[in-house]
């Protein structure tokens, strides 16, 4: 490790768990010394692997994990004893993963994890059910831990907010997991949107083939017995206690309001991200919801939610209208016959005073709209630097002491966005448009929506 001479003793006595601590921390003069030196492609040095425990590894936390493993993964945390023994079983026959995974220590409470492991941990990633990730995640930041959580980023707009304050405060790099954001085509989108390739947009829509997962349904009543890998209490974590059931758990509790997020929650973060990040938009000014029948506690099996966007340093004031369920947006009639309308999982139009542009979920394949436009656009040079991906682009922030682009700031008020659209939908039989104050994070023609902002934790549980 190499240190300036001027600055040499101060240098020394900084221990590596405070390099890594802080973005700050990350930009002070030391440097690392390139893997390239030490060993061949693909080598780190010992310095240059961060310490980080993955919280989650079934489900989207099976790829989260698989994603940093190129660090030192220390320690490892599910409430359920068979997805960690899934995990390893799907990586039987790789002993490069089988290294870190026996060695890393296994927990079912990500408390005790943080807490035993406080002085060794750099970061972690949080990859577990929406109702439990803003309390990971703020227990780990008030411990100085960079945190990389899976999206939407939490499950309140209250407890966005709080992860943007507490992440500023302490200093760390983050990173909301939605994973398009980092692919080549949403930057595409970008360059196009900002060289004027379709005007001044004006209207967006944006739909998904979700759900795939039950929802609009009434709560189970029946009992079973909880199986004997899972920690029941742990998975209901900060949310009200209810007796354990399977159309509640696994992958299934997306669709209930105590546990996920619906359809918006889930796909927004990959769809609504597009235009979201292109055109600039933050705060909502007003929000309104159409859908199916509506449940006491699951999310209805279709929505149609309409959000208006104010003018944003000059550009024009913004029409976003999010369709799941089924439902689909007018299909514009310079859209050449037989052309699906983005793709399998759902799709993204932009409206601008010039034309039309079309992707598929995740910004993936954008086209402009009709194809003749797209042949005769000359595209613009690549301007937004290329991501080596969601996990990479958030461990080389730490490292270097920079920024990922969808880190806390961003992240933060898209997430809330959609669930703004989420109490719309709760709200609709109000018959009401409802009116969002973003700089003072209120509901402000309806108090009764405010409720929905912030869900109260039960006993043990904090943010």
């Amino acid at each position: 490790m190499k240190e300036k001479k001027d600055n040499k003793s101060s240098e020394k006595a900084m221990s590596r768990r405070n390099f890594l601590g802080s973005a700050a921390a990350v930009a002070a003069t030391v440097t690392i010394v390139p893997r390239h030196v030490l060993g061949g492609p693909g080598y780190k040095a010992p310095s240059d692997k961060l310490n980080i425990a993955c919280i989650g590894v079934g489900g989207k936390g099976f790829s989260d994990t698989l994603g940093v493993s190129g660090e030192n993964i220390v320690a490892l945390c599910d409430v359920d004893d068979a997805k960690m023994a899934e995990f390893r079983e799907k990586n039987a026959d790789k002993p490069e993963v089988l290294a870190w995974f026996d060695k890393a220590k296994k927990y079912k409470d990500y408390r005790k994890m943080l807490e035993e492991n406080r002085k060794t941990i750099d970061a972690v990633t949080v990859s577990v059910p929406d109702h439990s990730h803003a309390a990971a995640a703020m227990m780990a930041i008030k411990m100085g831990k960079h945190a990389f959580v899976q999206k939407p980023l939490t499950h309140t707009v209250f407890e966005a907010r709080e992860l943007v304050k507490a992440a500023k405060k302490h200093k760390v790099v983050t990173q909301m997991g939605n994973q398009g954001h980092a692919d080549e085509g949403s930057r595409l989108i970008n360059e196009w949107i900002a060289d004027g390739a379709i005007g001044d947009v004006t209207e967006v829509d944006c739909w998904t083939n979700r759900p795939v997962w039950p929802q609009g349904i009434e709560a189970p009543k029946e009992m079973p017995s909880v199986p004997p890998t899972l920690d029941w209490n742990l998975w209901i974590g900060p949310m009200k206690w209810r007796p354990y059931h399977p159309a509640l758990s696994h992958f299934v509790w997306r669709g209930w309001y105590d546990f996920g997020t619906g359809v918006v929650g889930d796909m927004g973060a990959h769809i609504l991200d597009v235009p979201y990040w292109a055109l600039d938009l933050k705060y909502p000014k007003t929000v309104q919801a159409v859908s199916t029948k509506l449940f006491e506690e699951s999310f209805p099996l279709a929505t149609v939610i309409t959000y208006k966007f104010p003018e944003r340093d000059g550009k024009p004031p913004v029409t976003l209208k999010w369709h799941d369920g089924g439902m689909m947006p007018n299909r514009p009639k310079d859209i050449e016959q037989g052309r699906m309308m983005g793709d399998s999982e759902g799709g993204v139009l932009m409206k601008g005073t010039k034309g039309k542009l079309m992707c598929g979920c995740y910004g993936r394949s954008p086209r402009l709209v009709p194809e003749t436009s797209m042949q005769a656009y000359a595209k613009p040079e690549k301007t937004i630097q290329r991501s080596p991906g969601i996990q990479a682009e958030w461990t080389k922030a730490i490292k270097n002491g920079g920024k990922s682009t969808t880190d806390f700031s961003y992240s933060a008020p898209l997430t809330e966005t959609m669930l703004l659209g989420n109490i719309a939908v709760r709200m609709k039989d109000k018959n009401t448009i409802l009116e969002w104050d973003g700089d003072k994070g209120e509901i402000t023609n309806l108090p009764e929506a405010n409720e929905l902002l912030r869900i109260p934790y039960r006993e043990g549980w904090t943010l």
